[in-house]
């Protein structure tokens, strides 16, 4: 395990004077980064109700990060920071980029010592947001969510499922880890995480490279309120391509394993028509249909693995091209000054 982020304090001199202890900061800092999509309907009351059932013990930064909504949410997320300023920062980005892009765009503007990552569907309870600070503050450098059952439509549970599977063997996941979108990290992993630049993160693959520290809580997980979940079958495969290609080398070595049973199955059929073109108790073989499926069978392998490959290329032509994780139109800093409260952003 990791050392905890917060050392503890220096050992004082007894030969020094004694100074007057002070008084410790009443609230830990946190950060609540919500990742807005089409959310208008939920978006005014799930921050009201963060600020009454949180503000108490924690002091709060939310950080909404509306992706290109097609809805009001980007308007109501300024009406928010208007009205509460000191705790509401809003970063509109120019277009829509992706829930894992939208998530590190708020992880840049982080304040708090620790940080929670939720939906903004009420599908994560806000009552479950205090218990994932308090379990990492115990040390751990990222806390994950386990439901004790999911609220999600049959082919997203199943689309989950194969999400972690592939998890597993793809960034060596640890198997009873399940990798939930909600979930709570501890100022350092947050450093960590957003150095990573490349236009198409993957925010559990860069946890995984940096940490095995993970805590697990099991949390109640509930109905969304309002519309659908904006992952489609083709946004799921697009971010099951992106976690494969982007953070492993697992299709290379998948690339490699075919290629040496083709390799292999291409010897022994070749070695079987040799042994009936000399055998003359054996019929001769029909050589177009021999080279026709020979052609045919390479052919594929052949395409499977430039596509693959092509994919690889791919990658490195948007990191060369200096592709953009997002692209910000507007952005509303959180200003604690204006509540007299606190330190975030840099305030005293």
């Amino acid at each position: 395990m990791t050392e905890p982020v917060c050392a503890a304090p220096p050992a004082q001199d007894s030969s020094a004077a004694k100074v007057p202890p002070q008084a410790p900061e009443a609230r830990p800092r946190v950060s609540i980064v919500i990742p807005v999509y089409n959310s208008e309907a939920t978006l005014e009351r799930l921050c009201r109700q963060i600020l009454v059932e949180l503000a108490p013990d924690w002091h709060l930064q939310i950080v909404l990060v509306d992706d290109g909504s097609g809805d009001n949410s980007a308007a109501i997320c300024r009406s928010l920071h208007e009205r509460h300023p000191e705790s509401i920062a809003c970063v509109l980005l120019a277009k829509n980029f992706g829930e894992h892009n939208a998530v590190m765009a708020g992880l840049n503007r982080v304040e708090g010592d620790y940080c929670v990552i939720m939906d903004d569907d009420f599908q994560n309870p806000i009552r479950e947001v205090d218990r994932m600070l308090r379990e990492v503050m115990k040390g751990y450098d990222v806390v994950y969510a386990h439901y004790e059952r999911k609220r999600h439509s049959l082919w997203r549970n199943l689309g989950s499922r194969l999400h972690n599977l592939m998890a597993t063997y793809a960034l060596g996941k640890p198997k009873g880890l399940y990798l939930s979108s909600f979930k709570a990290m501890s100022g350092f992993l947050i450093e960590e995480a957003i150095k990573y630049r490349g236009p198409d993160p993957f925010l559990d693959a860069i946890i995984l490279r940096v940490t095995r520290n993970i805590g697990v809580l099991t949390v109640t997980h509930e109905a969304r309120e309002h519309g659908a979940s904006g992952y489609t079958v083709a946004k799921l495969l697009s971010l099951w391509g992106n976690m494969i290609v982007a953070f492993s080398i697992y299709p290379l070595r998948i690339i490699g394993l075919y290629g040496l049973i083709a390799a292999a199955a291409g010897t022994l059929y070749s070695g079987y028509k040799f042994v009936q073109w000399l055998s003359p108790a054996l019929p001769n073989p029909d050589r177009f249909e021999t080279l026709n499926a020979s052609i045919w069978f390479f052919r594929g392998s052949i395409l499977l693995t430039l596509s693959i490959i092509g994919e690889y290329v791919g990658r490195i032509y948007k990191n060369l091209s200096s592709a953009p994780q997002y692209v910000v139109r507007t952005e509303l800093p959180s200003r604690p000054e204006a509540g007299g409260k606190g330190r975030l952003n840099g305030g005293e």
